[in-house]
């Protein structure tokens, strides 16, 4: 009787590290390109900058190898193996940690992305509670017991899901937006400039559910088993001062700051955090997406990390025509890399404005064509922030939902 709740004791120990191996690794794989950035953060630390090349490969390989752990640690497969790898992971991390704690230098632990920051303190106190559930699931490292077979198949088709969850995460945007320029943010060139109190306008999105309704904003929508009824918009004040806004900044080809621009009237601002990186063909691609804005009504923005003198050799080595690479020349402006990788993920992606208000974006991949610029222009910006940003929070559920059950159930 004792054996066998010390056994299950064990298990509940193994499966709390394992969501939080699995946690953690799905928000870096959600998030590739803000990975990167924590790696080379560390590598900067450790003075390793000769590694930074491989940023991206060794923040994909980490995050995949922290989800299959805990999927392993979930399901139960492959326990003694598990076991020593949770157990190097763990022991690597509070080390590390440990280090950065003595030193406190200015970077995020990154362990959950960009969707939690903790201090370097926070993170250690974190690792020691892991090492402790570590001692209690696996000392004396023996006894794992065996596993069902329907687990292996559970294992497998988990895995399946996490890899196409990972190419997917590669090839567009994030499935939920964790930088400050997320959906429904108002950019700080939009705030109005005099007085302290300022009127700001709330949407929020009423739902109903077995004849009752309920009010829900942006940020907390409820699940599917609600129906959407309305939109309605209430007016509040607040302090301008304490309101933390992102800040867009870009400058012209003089230097002078021209912020404002994407902060009036309906916008379609194409960043490209590394135009040396952007082929000849991709420039053809934003060139058209730039006329094709401002044909439906957009101003077409491009906002480009490099100076004028980069750009413009750039432009010159694609080899555009003078009438194609004309929408290039007249929509530029010139940013840094930080805040527009933090706009978009994606190198020639898409973000799209009405007054300040980020309502919603695109990868590279898949840039609106002008039937859809034509279409949602003449949508309520509201609709289409909701639709875009309910389509993405959904997608996302439904994929921790699914893999979650399998891990449990089958």
């Amino acid at each position: 009787m004792i054996k066998e709740i010390s056994m299950k004791a064990r298990r509940l120990c193994a499966v709390i590290l394992g969501f939080v191996f699995f946690g953690a690794g799905v928000l870096k794989l959600m998030d590739p390109v803000g990975t990167a950035l924590i790696i080379n953060e560390y590598l900067n630390f450790f003075h390793t900058g000769f590694l930074r090349p491989a940023a991206e490969v060794i923040g994909e390989t980490f995050a995949l190898v922290e989800t299959l752990t805990g999927i392993c640690l979930i399901t139960g497969v492959f326990r003694a193996l598990t076991a020593w790898v949770a157990t190097f992971l763990t022991g690597g991390f509070t080390i590390l940690t440990f280090i950065l704690w003595i030193f406190n230098p200015a970077m995020d632990c990154g362990c959950f992305g960009e969707a939690i920051h903790l201090t370097h303190g926070q993170t250690l106190v974190k690792n020691l509670i892991l090492c402790a559930l570590i001692f209690a699931a696996f000392f004396p490292y023996k006894h794992f017991g065996i596993p069902q077979k329907r687990k292996y198949v559970s294992f497998i088709m988990v895995s399946v899901a996490v890899l196409f969850f990972a190419v997917y995460s590669l090839m567009f945007i994030p499935l939920l937006e964790l930088t400050p320029f997320n959906y429904s943010s108002m950019i700080e060139a939009a705030v109005p400039e005099n007085g302290v109190e300022e009127d700001e306008y709330v949407s929020t999105f009423i739902y109903e559910k077995n004849g009752k309704t309920g009010v829900f904003t942006l940020n907390k929508l409820p699940d599917s088993t609600w129906t959407y009824v309305e939109t309605k918009t209430i007016k509040r004040q607040i302090n301008i001062d304490e309101t933390d806004y992102p800040k867009l900044s870009f400058k012209d080809v003089s230097g002078e700051y021209r912020d404002s621009l994407a902060a009036d009237g309906i916008v379609l601002a194409v960043s490209v955090p590394e135009p040396s990186k952007m082929k000849a063909e991709g420039w053809g691609k934003i060139a058209d997406l730039l006329s094709e804005a401002g044909t439906a009504g957009f101003k077409p923005l491009l906002l480009a990390a490099c100076t004028p003198e980069d750009f413009s050799a750039i432009i010159a080595a694609s080899k555009l025509s003078p009438d194609r690479s004309m929408p290039l020349l007249t929509s530029v402006y010139y940013s840094d890399f930080k805040t527009l990788i933090s706009l978009n993920r994606s190198n020639g992606g898409a973000v799209y404005f009405n007054d300040g208000n980020l309502i919603t974006k695109w990868a590279f991949r898949n840039l609106p064509k002008k039937k859809t610029l034509d279409k949602i222009v003449k949508k309520e910006s509201t609709e289409v922030m909701l639709d875009s940003d309910t389509r993405s929070r959904l997608s996302f559920q439904m994929f921790v939902l699914y893999t979650s059950a399998l891990m449990l159930l089958v």
